[in-house]
């Protein structure tokens, strides 16, 4: 198994966006990932994979942290 992960892997031109359009642009730019949608102050799993990106947003749905993959 890679350290390191396939594809595009940081997304910092979409923090401002709308999470739903985040998503969306994540997934069509690595079609090896999940772009999941968590708002902000959120628990999440600590594990890093390779094929899941957390897209933190605040109460009004925009990206308030760079997307990347882990």
């Amino acid at each position: 198994m890679s350290s390191e992960c396939e594809g595009k892997n940081s997304w910092p031109e979409l923090v401002g966006a709308k999470g739903k359009d985040a998503e969306a642009i994540i997934e069509s730019e690595n079609r090896l990932v999940n772009a999941v949608i968590v708002k902000k102050g959120s628990f999440v799993t600590m594990d890093y994979r390779c094929d899941r990106v957390w897209v933190w947003v605040n109460k009004n749905g925009i990206v308030t942290e760079i997307p990347v993959i882990g």
